[in-house]
């Protein structure tokens, strides 16, 4: 199914919240890349996720949390990276040893990229020599997005439909990148794709314009 995909493991401050959860694995549904996670990531999401709702006066934050976990589980049947603890030991100079098993289990599944929001312990001098890259959330939706914006912009319709109490409207979706700072936009925008606000393409690194009367979202990358 992912023969042609590269590998992204996704640490657990970007599976916890709702809104970078829900984009980054419709996208690894849409068979954007193949998605890896670890059992101790899971862990850390399941606690996030309870906490987050908890924090929100959610009525059940654990079972919340377990049928998240649950569900990631049943659609990435195959995302469970395991016998990494032998990299793990061996991995010094880190800012925060807490992290050394992200980045064993990444460099034990060959993945390319860990997407994660906390970029300060994830250096470079620790990464490149594994060929492995961290990004934050943002940077790596908008890339992703950026390599088949159409394709993209379905399988993000597609997430927006599952959202029911409440639903989801493609300016909801805006407002809440806005509110989480995915919605900045950083320099002169590089292209300006022709789908309307009602087809609900939404990315990182956006501004809504109106053209004839029809709002657009322009989207303008940090790379180029």
């Amino acid at each position: 199914m992912f023969a042609n995909r590269f590998t992204v493991l996704l640490d657990a401050n970007v599976l916890a919240p709702d809104l970078p959860r829900n984009m980054l694995l419709s996208l690894a549904e849409a068979e954007f890349f193949r998605p890896r996670w670890s059992a101790r990531i899971m862990d850390e999401t399941e606690r996030t996720i309870a906490m987050l709702r908890r924090g929100h006066g959610k009525p059940d934050p654990e079972g919340d949390a377990s049928r998240a976990r649950r569900a990631m589980k049943r659609a990435f049947e195959d995302a469970a990276v395991t016998g990494f603890e032998p990299i793990e030991a061996g991995l010094s100079g880190l800012p925060d040893p807490g992290d050394a098993h992200v980045i064993a289990a990444a460099i034990e599944t060959s993945a390319s990229i860990i997407v994660t929001d906390n970029l300060k312990d994830f250096p470079a001098t620790v990464l490149a020599p594994h060929g492995i890259e961290a990004k934050s959330a943002n940077d790596f939706l908008a890339d992703t997005i950026d390599l088949k914006p159409e394709k993209a912009a379905q399988a993000l319709a597609i997430m927006r439909a599952r959202f029911r109490n409440p639903a989801l409207t493609a300016e909801d979706l805006l407002l809440r990148m806005e509110a989480r700072g995915s919605g900045r936009c950083c320099g002169p925008p590089t292209r300006l794709y022709q789908l309307p606000l009602t087809h609900s393409y939404c990315v990182s690194h956006l501004h809504v314009c109106t053209h004839a009367g029809v709002q657009y979202i322009m989207c303008a990358h940090l790379k180029v």
